[in-house]
């Protein structure tokens, strides 16, 4: 058992891990355990984008076309009994139905809006603390390799002050070189964190512009479009009752009248 184990130990204590620790000192700790907390990080917001993500699918968007042309023809609660599961983890596919329904029951626009934008923020919010882990350690990174490299240069110089300046040029070369590994590595662990913490940070933008502009499509629609489920009422307009037919003698006795009346007023 020790006889097996022996090679691994010997990896360990005499692999370029160690010569890294070894040249690097402590400072070079921190940027390995940076470098590891970074990755871990990075596997876990690309699992969470994949699962948790939101985003636009073929159904959603045949969902905001049909609210568009017949909005009463939506019903928001069999859209959400028909979803998959996997429909079902996205944010997008609850915020769309929840904002239609909102408007179905004619709330105020103004809570509408307010409760979307909140539901909205909170379908990003996992995004956001691991990009600013990523963040944080792409900008500490060059800073801790720079202070390896202080801290190296001091002992290098502080050893050349104790031998009273007759350190050879090897000794001096050699100490620099390994006070400046920690600035390479700060840098080799910083750059490609620097570039992931951009990308991320456009596919969030690009997230974020997608959930906007189909939650106004959703809120643009006009309430009179499904302020009522049927019909509208017609107005009832009231027609004139149509004249009956007189008799002749109804007729002769009103020209009688017209006619004794045009008299009076000739002999006035």
């Amino acid at each position: 058992m020790n006889n097996s184990l022996a090679p691994f130990g010997s990896a360990l204590t005499d692999g370029p891990l160690s010569q890294l620790l070894a040249m690097g000192g402590p400072v070079m700790m921190v940027l390995l355990v940076m470098a590891a907390l970074g990755l871990i990080t990075f596997i876990y917001l690309i699992l969470i984008g994949a699962l948790y993500a939101p985003r636009l699918s073929k159904k959603l968007k045949g969902l905001i076309t049909l609210w568009q042309q017949n909005p009463s023809g939506v019903n928001p609660q069999a859209v959400r009994q028909q979803a998959s599961r996997w429909a079902k983890l996205n944010p997008l596919h609850n915020l769309i139905t929840t904002t239609i329904e909102a408007r179905q029951n004619h709330k105020d626009d103004q809570h509408i809006r307010e409760t979307a934008a909140r539901d909205a923020q909170q379908a990003l919010e996992p995004f956001e603390a691991p990009l600013k882990i990523i963040e944080v350690i792409a900008a500490l990174a060059p800073l801790l390799g720079l202070l390896g490299t202080v801290l190296g240069m001091m002992e290098a110089f502080s050893a050349m002050a104790a031998t009273e300046g007759r350190a050879n040029a090897s000794q001096l070369s050699g100490g620099i070189y390994e006070a400046l590994t920690t600035t390479a590595a700060g840098l080799v662990v910083a750059i490609p964190f620097a570039a992931l913490a951009a990308w991320i940070e456009f596919r969030l933008r690009r997230i974020h512009k997608v959930v906007n502009s189909s939650l106004v499509t959703v809120l643009t629609v006009t309430p009179q479009a499904f302020s009522t489920q049927a019909e509208p009422a017609r107005k009832t307009v009231v027609q004139p009752a149509a004249s009956q037919p007189r008799s002749e003698a109804e007729i002769e006795q009103e020209a009688e009248t017209h006619s004794r009346k045009r008299f009076a007023h000739a002999a006035d």
